[in-house]
């Protein structure tokens, strides 16, 4: 309520109201000063509201006192429950926590005021979810209630909170939320096999490597708690089989590393063990995390192929050893219990292997042609056993013979030698150094000896010196050669071996006289420099050049002049038809200039068109010519042009030019065509001439003239 001191109570005072919420949420009498609220209120909306009141006169409207300001401030009741803004909520805490194990923190908030009363005072409670988890009644912090709370038992969790305000008295305002709690695996669980004893049968023929069989331990953790790890037991069998674990199933595989043999051994037992990889320190007082079980194989009888007594044969063989000589024996055996018949019989894959034969039976090798070691030195080829039970079971084995040689091939110098020697040389000379080789494998030590053939022993000439390294030196025997008497010599060189039987040839070497200079270095071997008493000097060669060279510029220089007459006499020739033609360049020369020849026959009916129109000038009076026959095109014209235009085109020495084109065709410009004899008809009687009149003043004199002579033309008849 407002009050003014000058207000009688007479009624000549105003209240008046502004500010927040006036007129809208308050009003006031004006009479009384009496506020009041026009509608409900929210704190939660707005807490207080600002508003300035002033008395004013009646009469006058002016204020009697000075504008006040005051404040109405909302009071807060309990009409807002606490929410939980975050929810619901969603947590996890590992398996077999203590008791008090932190979960998870949740809040409520209220709308209330918080300084005001209880309204705003929450306290948490778990109506769900008892007795495994509790809640703090003021912070909200889930713990857990239960020890030793086991995952594989049970995984998940809802937990029904609730928040109440007022404390938690009666007549507060609730809310509630679901918290989701899940256990989170750790290991606490060892793998376990579920059963003692695994019985595997394998046959004998699995292969190395392979997978034989599968075994498995459960462990009910979960992820890399639940990854096991297994191994075999040293003991039995322990080294012909391993075992690895299949990361998707987390399955014991069983392999093979080594054959197996029923013959041999039937029956294998060894144990495995399983293991966690991921131990957790905490549950080692449960017990060993591991498990053990027997593994019991069986090796299961196969029908298998023959085997070798050797895993590779090796022989040897003289070559040129007599066809059918047995060389070596290849053996195969079937294990089998039944033992069955071996065959044998070579694997042919080329023409090599048919050297040699096998005996189907015994497995006897023997040769079946000729053996050359310096054609083929070792022969690699298969040998096929098979079972004559099941001739598809079989084995195969390499066999490699060796050819031993036999001395057949005498000594040969090594490489053809260009040997030469100066006519200045001196007795003792060392020439040449000559090497030998030989097909036949050489032994270690094998030496060869070099020496001159009998004949040749007798002339002085040249002499071998053995070196006893396999090795001999050409050295002259005389003083001075002279290539006019002998330009070449040939020396027979004989060379044994050392083997057995001794093989020797006779090699003969061609020696060459040339002449030197004084410290031996050779400077010409050719029999032409002999005849030549002194050489060119370069003065001389230069002369012969440049006498050359001159007599090549007189031949160019004749043939080009040859060339130029020709083509004179070409241009100057009064029988060429270009001579004629070429002065038809300016029209108007009449029928005097074709006395030549009919130049008529040159004329191209094609050209003669229909209403032919001067586009130069604007006649006075447009006539259209008559229509005349059209020509006939002269054969012979037509040929002769094309014989001299293609003589022209093959001649490179004729001119670069041909007016007949240009010249044959004229009058494409003019409305009444071209003047020339060379437009003109073959025969005039056959000329109308009439229509020049019709062409205006320019051509009455040419219409005159035509029209007087055809009116003396004998030949009509009027």
């Amino acid at each position: 309520k407002l009050h003014s001191d000058l207000d009688k109570g007479v009624g000549t005072v105003k209240y008046t109201l502004s500010g927040d919420g006036a007129g809208t949420v308050f009003t006031i009498d004006e009479t009384t000063g009496d506020i009041h609220a026009i509608r409900s209120l929210d704190r939660e909306e707005k807490p207080f509201y600002t508003l300035r009141a002033q008395a004013v006169d009646v009469d006058t409207k002016k204020p009697l006192e000075p504008e006040s300001e005051f404040i109405i401030k909302v009071q807060d009741i309990n009409d807002n429950e606490p929410k939980f803004l975050d929810g619901p909520y969603v947590a996890s805490v590992p398996e077999m926590s203590p008791v008090g194990a932190y979960v998870l923190q949740v809040k409520a908030t209220d709308a209330d005021d918080p300084t005001y009363g209880n309204s705003a005072r929450v306290v948490y409670s778990i109506l769900q979810g008892q007795p495994y988890f509790s809640i703090d009644p003021k912070t909200g912090v889930i713990r857990t209630a239960l020890p030793n709370m086991d995952r594989e038992v049970k995984e998940q969790y809802q937990v029904l909170i609730q928040a109440k305000d007022m404390g938690g008295q009666l007549g507060g305002l609730a809310g509630t939320t679901t918290v989701n709690i899940t256990l989170t695996d750790v290991n606490d669980n060892p793998p376990r096999f579920p059963k003692s004893i695994f019985h595997l049968k394998v046959p004998e023929s699995s292969h190395v490597g392979s997978a034989i069989g599968r075994i498995r331990a459960v462990d009910p953790d979960f992820g890399k708690n639940a990854e096991i790890e297994y191994n075999i037991v040293p003991g039995d069998g322990g080294n012909l089989f391993d075992i690895t674990t299949d990361e998707n199933t987390q399955e014991g595989v069983i392999k093979l590393k080594k054959p197996l043999d029923f013959e041999t051994k039937k029956a294998y037992t060894f144990k495995v063990e399983a293991s966690n990889l991921h131990l957790d320190h905490r549950f080692h007082s449960v017990g060993p995390f591991k498990d053990t079980a027997t593994v019991k194989i069986n090796v299961l009888d196969m029908d298998e192929p023959p085997v070798f007594s050797k895993p590779m044969y090796t022989m040897e063989v003289y070559e040129d050893t007599p066809v059918g000589t047995i060389i070596g024996a290849v053996t195969a055996q079937d294990l089998d219990a039944g033992s069955s018949s071996v065959r044998y019989f070579i694997d042919w894959k080329n023409d090599v292997d048919s050297y040699f034969t096998i005996d189907a039976t015994e497995g006897t090798i023997a040769t079946n042609e000729l053996l050359d070691r310096e054609s083929t030195a070792q022969y690699n080829f298969s040998i096929i056993a098979s079972k004559v039970s099941n001739p598809l079971l079989t084995s195969k084995v390499n066999v490699i013979i060796n050819v031993l040689d036999v001395n057949e091939f005498p000594p040969e110098i090594s490489v053809p030698y260009e040997t030469s020697v100066c006519e200045n040389a001196k007795p003792g000379q060392v020439i040449q150094t000559v090497t030998a080789a030989d097909k036949d494998l050489s032994p270690a030590g094998q030496r060869f000896s070099f020496r001159l053939s009998p004949e040749a022993s007798n002339k002085p000439n040249f002499t071998v010196h053995d070196y006893r390294n396999n090795t001999a030196g050409i050295e002259t025997r005389r003083n001075g050669y002279s290539r006019r008497q002998q330009e070449l010599y040939f020396l027979p060189v004989v060379i044994e071996d050392s083997s057995y039987p001794v093989q020797s040839s006779t090699n003969t070497m061609t020696i060459r006289v040339c002449r030197c200079d004084s410290d031996g270095t050779i400077l010409s071997c050719n029999v032409e420099a002999i005849f030549l008493p002194v050489g060119l000097s370069t003065g001389a060669l230069i002369a012969i050049l440049l006498c050359i060279v001159i007599l090549l510029v007189i031949v160019v220089l004749y043939v080009a002049l040859r060339r130029q007459k020709k083509k004179d006499t070409l241009m100057t020739s009064k029988e060429d038809i270009r001579d004629n033609v070429i002065h038809y360049d300016d029209e108007g020369g009449g029928e005097e200039d074709t006395q030549a020849f009919d130049i008529g026959a040159l004329r191209n009916p094609k050209v003669i068109e229909d209403n032919k129109i001067r586009r130069d000038i604007k006649p006075d009076t447009l006539c259209f010519p008559r229509q005349r026959p059209p020509v006939e095109d002269n054969t012979d014209i037509r040929d002769f042009i094309n014989q001299r235009l293609q003589e022209n085109d093959v001649d490179p020495t004729a001119p670069p030019y041909d007016s007949l084109a240009t010249y044959a065709y004229e009058g494409n410009g003019s409305v009444a065509e071209s003047l020339s004899s060379i437009e003109s008809l073959t025969t005039e009687a056959d000329q109308d001439y009439d229509y020049l009149s019709d062409w205006g003043p320019r051509f009455k004199i040419l219409a005159d003239m035509f029209g007087e002579e055809e009116s003396y033309n004998p030949d009509k008849v009027t």
